[in-house]
């Protein structure tokens, strides 16, 4: 499989080049950075040292690279990752999205756009972190309203969303474990005297600090007892390798909008 990776040297993406490198079955079919990025217009294989990768030019124009790529993987911004939903579907590509930080306006306009194309879209590729989103959907659906619900999250300091994707990952399966939606149940900042903690509610609380690829924390407190639900990431490359996975799953399924629980089989 053809794959583009869009964002080649933020963090994700110099791992996504590296695991498309390594990885059998796939090929790196070309690569993009932000307008104005100090790659733009050099050898992919110059800037990281990667001896295969020669011969591609970092681009900025993502339409330069979707007409010769069977799939986009896309860890960019949200604005960056609407534009680019709308050419994948225009090329009829596939779009792995694993960007975070995105407002509804964003989501709809991608809904729309995933009618002509395969869109995966995860707040977290790994499987460890999709396992556990489904636990977290089944405990919350077992333990009543007695049991108060916090999802403690950390990643590093220049993280620039909050809470992570991933935290309201495991926000959305609570809700929906519990019968109710994010939106009505999330209680997302607490400063000055905010009164008794209100029963139902599902709390977030958003660390940052050092390079902690991710931590997260699924803490259900009731009386007497706690139950807590774990899950650490060491190695960035485990979102990398998801992604390439879902890149791979997207080949002969139809047009519509799937998630990492879907690729894993867990959906």
């Amino acid at each position: 499989m053809k794959i583009a990776v869009l964002g080649c040297s933020g963090r994700m993406g110099r791992m996504l080049v590296q695991e498309i490198l390594a990885r059998d079955g796939v090929s790196l079919s070309g690569v993009t950075d932000r307008p104005g990025a100090p790659w733009i217009g050099q050898d992919l294989g110059g800037v990281m040292e990667l001896e295969a990768a020669r011969g591609l030019t970092v681009v900025e124009d993502v339409s330069q690279v979707v007409a010769g790529a069977e799939a986009l993987i896309d860890f960019t911004t949200p604005d960056a990752t609407v534009v680019h939903a709308r050419l994948a579907a225009k090329q009829g590509c596939a779009h792995v999205i694993g960007t975070t930080g995105f407002a509804e306006t964003h989501l709809t306009d991608l809904a729309v756009e995933a009618s002509r194309c395969v869109q995966v879209r995860a707040g977290n590729m790994s499987l460890g972190v999709n396992l556990l989103t489904a636990l977290v959907e089944k405990v919350a659906a077992a333990l009543d309203d007695d049991f108060d619900i916090e999802v403690v999250e950390m990643h590093h300091n220049q993280k620039v969303d909050a809470p992570s994707g991933t935290a309201l990952m495991f926000g959305e399966a609570a809700a929906k474990g519990r019968g109710v939606t994010l939106e009505a149940a999330a209680d997302r900042g607490r400063d000055g005297i905010t009164g008794a903690r209100e029963r139902g509610h599902i709390g977030f609380v958003a660390l940052r600090g050092g390079d902690v690829v991710g931590e997260h924390e699924v803490i259900f407190a009731g009386p007497g007892e706690r139950v807590a639900l774990r899950h650490i990431a060491s190695d960035r490359g485990i979102f990398a390798r998801g992604a390439v996975k879902a890149a791979l799953w997207t080949r002969g399924r139809a047009p519509g909008v799937y998630s990492m629980m879907d690729v894993l089989g867990l959906g």
